[in-house]
């Protein structure tokens, strides 16, 4: 009978530290480099230009004296912890965007960059 007791206890005790843990990363991008701005000035650059060498942007934005590209990389990453009563979970994104702004000729008149999609990282949300 204790046999019995004890092997009871012991199986409740292994199902409450059954536990399951999760990683997960994605990414989603059009390839681009910092380096590729070098090649575009304000003022003679045409939106033909960016085009050819960035493809089509991930939005266009109508602006009410020109338009924008938009250009989008994400990596996104997630971890999550399983317990048989309790879970915990994070996920996080970050993004490396390029903005070109262009007036009403398509004439490219200023652009903005920024890079953050490295600083994705896996934790916990505690």
């Amino acid at each position: 009978m204790k046999t019995v007791r004890y092997t009871i206890v012991i199986l409740s005790m292994m199902l409450l530290c059954v536990s399951c843990a999760m990683f997960g990363k994605s990414k989603e991008y059009h390839g681009f480099d910092a380096k590729w701005l070098d090649r575009f000035t304000p003022g003679t650059t045409t939106a033909a230009d960016v085009l050819e060498v960035f493809g089509a942007p991930s939005r266009m934005v109508k602006l009410s004296n020109g338009n924008a590209y938009v250009y989008e990389r994400s990596v996104s990453k997630g971890t999550g912890i399983w317990l048989v009563l309790l879970s915990f979970g994070n996920y996080e994104t970050q993004y490396d965007r390029v903005v070109f702004f262009f007036d009403p000729e398509d004439i490219l008149t200023h652009y903005g960059l920024s890079m953050n999609a490295g600083d994705s990282s896996y934790g916990l949300p505690f």
